[in-house]
């Protein structure tokens, strides 16, 4: 388990709440494209599925397995949707959308990546 210490919220250790809501945030940019304008640009909406889907999964498998890698494919994650809106060009409240999901879960996993600088994770 990713828990390592089950007493407060503090940031100095790695918490479960932290997976947990990047699962959510990663839900939310799966089901983004469904509240937004995505006339006739299906790439977008299926590269944010797999972004979606992708983040999930691996806020998943933190709290199973412990490891970099994880954190940051989910840093990576992270900026490509924030960068997304501007790659595949589109426009609108989705692109203030993806803009500010992208960026929690980047801040999200720089926090984990912080927190884990000192313990001996697998690569």
């Amino acid at each position: 388990m990713a828990t390592l210490n089950r007493t407060g919220w503090g940031l100095i250790e790695h918490r479960r709440w932290e997976d947990i809501a990047t699962m959510i945030l990663g839900a939310a940019i799966l089901v983004s494209p469904m509240f937004g304008e995505t006339t006739g640009n299906t790439t977008m909406v299926a590269v944010t599925a797999i972004v979606g889907a992708a983040i999930v999964i691996l806020g998943g498998l933190e709290q199973i397995f412990l490891r970099r890698w994880e954190e940051f494919l989910l840093l990576l994650g992270g900026v490509w949707m924030m960068s997304s809106p501007f790659v595949l060009d589109y426009a609108g409240t989705l692109r203030n959308w993806h803009i500010a999901l992208g960026a929690a879960v980047a801040v999200l996993a720089l926090l984990e990546i912080w927190q884990d600088r000192n313990r001996d994770l697998e690569a």
